[in-house]
This record gives C-alpha cells, sequence and structure tokens, in this order.
C-alpha cells in the first residue's frame, strides 16, 4: 500500500530523469536527442570558417534539461550529450571524462548523504541511462565500442543503439544487430537488458521486456522534420525508393525505445542506478576509504616502530659507551694505584 501512495505521489510530482547520449561524430546523436524531445534541445554544429572543419576540439559533457509531459506526467528531463567523442586517435581521456562525470555525480550523493543537515534543495544528477550509438558498419563490435561498454556498464544502465539504421537494409540490420549481440556475449559486457524473471514477474511483463530485449541493440532514425504522407503528417525521411517514418515501430525501434525510457522502464532505470550502480560505488568508495586509513595506520605503526628501534639501539650504545668509559677508567684508577705502591716502595728502600 505505502508503494502505490509513494508511486502516486511521484506521478502527481514528476519525475526527473537523466540520459547520457555517447556516440562519434556524425551518427545523429543531435538528431536523436531533438527528435526524443520534440524540440531544438541541441543545436546544429556550424563553422564559419570551412578551412576550420575538420578540427576537432576533443570532447565536451554538456547537459541539457527540458520538461516534457507524457500523458500528463510531467518529466523533467536532463540530456547530457558529449560531442567529441571518438573522433581522436587516442580516446583514452574520453573514457576518462565520461567516467570521471558519472563518478562525480555519486560522489555529490555520497557528500550529502553524510551531512548532518541535508539541503532540501539539492538536486539528483545521477545518470540512470546511457545510450551508445554504434556506427551502421554491417560487421560487428569496433575496438572503441567494445571498451567504452564494459568501462562504463559498473556505472551505468548502458543500452546500445545502432545510429542511421536506414542505411541498412532490412536484412543487414537483423544479421548487424545478431552479431552486435553475440559480441556483446563474447566480451560479457553487461548491458542493461531489461531483465525479468519469468517465475516471479506477470505475464505481461515478462512479453514487454522479452520484446524489448529481442529488439537490442536499438535501429535507431532520427528526423525532426515533417512530411505529408497518405494525408497525414509524419517525422519521416524520403528517399528515391520510399520513406521511412521516425514513429512507425515497423521501420525502425525509435518509439519503442522512447516508450521505454520516458514511461514503462524510467523508474526501472532510477531504481538499478540507486540500488544497485551507486550502492556498489559507495561500497567501493567507503572500502578505498577505509584501506587507505588502515594502509597509513599501519605506516604510522611501521614509523613508530622504527623510531622505537631506533631510540632502543641509540640507548644500548650509550650504555657500551658508558661501560667502556667505567672500564677504562677502571683501569686508569688500577695503573695509577700501582705507580703509587711501586713509588712508595722505592722511596722505602732509599738510604734514610
Amino acid at each position: 500500500m505505502a508503494h502505490r501512495v509513494g508511486r502516486r505521489k511521484n506521478v502527481k510530482k514528476g519525475f526527473q530523469f537523466t540520459l547520457m547520449v555517447v556516440g562519434a561524430s556524425g551518427l545523429g546523436r543531435t538528431t536523436f536527442i531533438n527528435t526524443l524531445c520534440d524540440a531544438d534541445v541541441v543545436p546544429k554544429r556550424e563553422c564559419d570558417e570551412p578551412e576550420m572543419a575538420h578540427v576537432e576540439e576533443g570532447i565536451k559533457i554538456k547537459p541539457y534539461t527540458v520538461e516534457l509531459d507524457e500523458e500528463g506526467v510531467k518529466i523533467s528531463l536532463t540530456i547530457v550529450d558529449t560531442p567529441g567523442f571518438g573522433d581522436m586517435i587516442d580516446n583514452e581521456y574520453c573514457f576518462q571524462e565520461i567516467l570521471g562525470y558519472l563518478e562525480r555525480q555519486y560522489d555529490d550523493i555520497l557528500s550529502e548523504e553524510s551531512r548532518i543537515k541535508r539541503n532540501p534543495r539539492f538536486r539528483d544528477n545521477r545518470v540512470h541511462a546511457l545510450l551508445y550509438f554504434i556506427a551502421p558498419t554491417g560487421h560487428s563490435l569496433r575496438e572503441i565500442d567494445i571498451e567504452l561498454m564494459k568501462r562504463l556498464s559498473p556505472r551505468i544502465n548502458v543500452i546500445p543503439v545502432i545510429g542511421k539504421a536506414d542505411t541498412l537494409t532490412p536484412s543487414e540490420l537483423a544479421d548487424f544487430k545478431k552479431r552486435i549481440m553475440e559480441d556483446i556475449e563474447h566480451y560479457n559486457i553487461p548491458i542493461y537488458n531489461f531483465p525479468y524473471d519469468p517465475e516471479e514477474d506477470d505475464e505481461e511483463t515478462v512479453e514487454e521486456n522479452g520484446e524489448l530485449r529481442s529488439l537490442l541493440p536499438f535501429a535507431l532514425i532520427g528526423c525532426e522534420e515533417e512530411i505529408v504522407v497518405n494525408g497525414r503528417k509524419v517525422r519521416a525521411r524520403q528517399y528515391p525508393w520510399g520513406v521511412v517514418e521516425v514513429d512507425n515501430s515497423q521501420h525502425c525501434d525509435f518509439a519503442k525505445l522512447r516508450f521505454a525510457l520516458l514511461s514503462s522502464h524510467l523508474q526501472d532505470l532510477k531504481e538499478i542506478t540507486h540500488d544497485y550502480l551507486y550502492e556498489n560505488y559507495r561500497t567501493e568508495k567507503l572500502s578505498r576509504a577505509e584501506d587507505e586509513e588502515e594502509s597509513e595506520s599501519i605506516q604510522d605503526n611501521k614509523h613508530n616502530k622504527h623510531a622505537h628501534l631506533k631510540e632502543e639501539q641509540i640507548r644500548k650504545e650509550e650504555e657500551k659507551l658508558r661501560e667502556v668509559e667505567a672500564r677504562v677508567q677502571r683501569e686508569l684508577n688500577e695503573k695509577q694505584q700501582e705507580l703509587w705502591t711501586k713509588e712508595h716502595q722505592l722511596q722505602s728502600l732509599e738510604p734514610q
């Protein structure tokens, strides 16, 4: 009963949800974000100097917040964009920047929880899901794809998606999805796979999550413009061979992914973030702090023990020195006594 009351309060108050979008330039990240929010949230990249268009500035992490109304439910959606990812030869810095950003949000929560008096206006900026855009190569995962998902999955719910999926034929797309999921299983990458338990979950949940799992990685097509198809306006891309509708589930997986993120699985993603991912990070962080304190204590003990041994050695050396001095002094006294005795004997032998 208490759980239902809490859920009703959340619905009335609205939800706060944070989504990170990661992928190389040219995979439709910006278009996807604007299509998801049905608004110009992220501006298109423009370069006034053509000769500088090829110059990459490196990764930047940019959060954008937009207020949505999903069938009467208010959602404060923060989208964290990562322009510049994958544009360098060595992307180690990109990995570190993204991971550092995720962990800083956890650190802020950990710090707030440790306060005696909490800040009532504190905003929880933890990222609840990460959409990773995979290039539609039609082959398999690249090294950068594997490395990023493996590194970030312990900190965030990673959901792989295929950007610009309309560049592949339906058969190519199906084969590509299969190879990607085989790679994910082979490299043991723990993505968010819409978990369910057939024995505990109801039939509807099992069916819904099973369907979403079968769509992984989601095939995405983005488009902000509307065209008229059969007398109705739709968001779609017009090609010489036909039309690809963004919100048509027979053409791509955008609509089902959007519904999962902003409706059916929003709460599940938040709960996994708090109950599992954050708790694991919190345990690791506090354990490291305890280990560091213990290590410092051991070092202090070693230092104190070393100092004590040094003092003991000095004391023993001083005792030896005093013993030597005392022995030399006794020998001197004995020699002096002998000299006095012989002198006295000589004086007694002299004629009177």
